[in-house]
């Protein structure tokens, strides 16, 4: 598949961290958020085996905040999602599925509780900003709501403990999942929460001052030199294997959260408030008609997945689903993927033929992700 040039343009952001990325010797971008998020360093499979076993740094500045902050923040952080946010206390994270009036998937982000007045939307790739101000306006809300300057450093790998405690002491190692503290670094201090979008563990730091970028780029560098630390990004690869959705590719708007398995995450019944709650009542008692499954596909190394690949009945040759991710898993020696399938063959073990690129290919579903 050819490769194409990204043409510099004001409108797409370039992050604190960009200068030291590309020092670094970053091979490929992406847009998302209107922002530059790296790639590529050296290739998928060996950036593979080093996040699996050593640690990495990513710039994911890209996943801009949306700030909502005053009298009226928690009653709109609940018009958002169907999960229940009544439990979430101050110094904790939460995966929030975000829905508009109809039920569908608006983004995946991760809330964070900054105060009892004041969160954090750390957002998947979509405008969902517009649709907040959108609502605080609507219903005449007493809130802010913008779009702070805070860019969020990864740093994720089995190593990321040392790594991370090296830098900011020995109080990460307490920081448990989707918790955070408030850490000093060049006498500010730093929100570092334990999370990221990776299976391999790890924090994300919330850098609020663009000044100090470098200096904390430069810092976690030098301090992992004999953890064989290294630039990095999002894994293909890893994050199939885990099922790791990713939205805009996984699951869109035409999708609610029951579908993308996303249910465990969803209080429906008991969060009042959200404006798709009725919406999605009926699939929250009776279940959803189709899901995302991992599926293991048969063959060669698959080409890239840039498009759904149609998943047929190989018996009526109905269509029953389709594949948005996919890729040749070094670990597993198959192809993972994650794709939809509808409610009859969504069974582990059920066979499925894949109308793929390259010409048809034997699909088996699975339950549960690969890792």
């Amino acid at each position: 598949m050819a490769e194409y040039l990204l043409m510099r343009a004001r409108r797409i952001r370039r992050t604190p961290f960009s200068d030291r990325v590309e020092a670094a010797g970053v091979q490929a971008y992406s847009v998302y958020n209107h922002m530059l998020l790296p790639g590529r360093f050296t290739t998928a499979e060996d950036e593979y085996r080093h996040l699996k076993t050593r640690v990495q740094v990513w710039d994911v500045g890209c996943e801009r905040q949306i700030e909502v902050r005053g009298r009226d923040a928690a009653r709109l952080l609940q018009m958002l999602t169907p999960r229940d946010l009544r439990p979430l206390m101050a110094g904790q994270c939460a995966y929030t599925p975000m829905v508009d009036e109809t039920g569908g998937m608006l983004n995946d982000p991760v809330t964070v509780k900054l105060a009892e007045d004041r969160f954090w939307i750390s957002i998947a790739d979509s405008d969902l900003l517009l649709w907040v101000k959108a609502l605080a306006y609507g219903f005449r809300l007493e809130v802010d709501v913008t779009e702070p300057d805070v860019w969020p450093l990864a740093v994720q790998g089995p190593k990321a403990d040392d790594l991370v405690s090296r830098v900011f002491g020995e109080a990460v190692r307490d920081i448990r999942f989707f918790r955070f503290y408030r850490l000093p670094f060049h006498g500010h201090d730093l929100v570092i929460a334990r999370s990221g979008y990776s299976k391999q563990g790890g924090f994300e730091i919330y850098l609020d001052r663009g000044e100090l970028a470098e200096p904390l780029w430069d810092a976690l560098m030098e301090a992992g030199q004999d953890l064989q630390v290294r630039p990095g990004c999002p894994n293909l690869i890893e994050r199939i294997e885990g099922r790791l959705l990713s939205y805009g590719n996984d699951m869109t708007r035409e999708n609610t959260p029951h579908e993308c398995g996303l249910g465990r995450f969803c209080n429906t019944l008991t969060a009042i408030g959200c404006v798709g709650r009725d919406a999605l009542l009926r699939v929250a008692m009776d279940g959803p008609l189709r899901q995302i499954r991992s599926l293991a596909i048969e063959g060669e190394p698959v080409p890239a997945c840039v498009g759904p690949w149609p998943l047929h009945d190989p018996t009526s040759g109905e269509r029953v689903g389709q594949v948005t991710s996919a890729v040749w898993s070094p670990d597993f020696r198959t192809n993972v993927a994650i794709g939809m399938v509808d409610l009859r063959y969504w069974n582990e073990g059920t066979r499925l033929q894949l109308e793929a690129p390259d010409g048809p290919r034997w699909a088996n579903v699975r339950e549960a992700p690969f890792a």
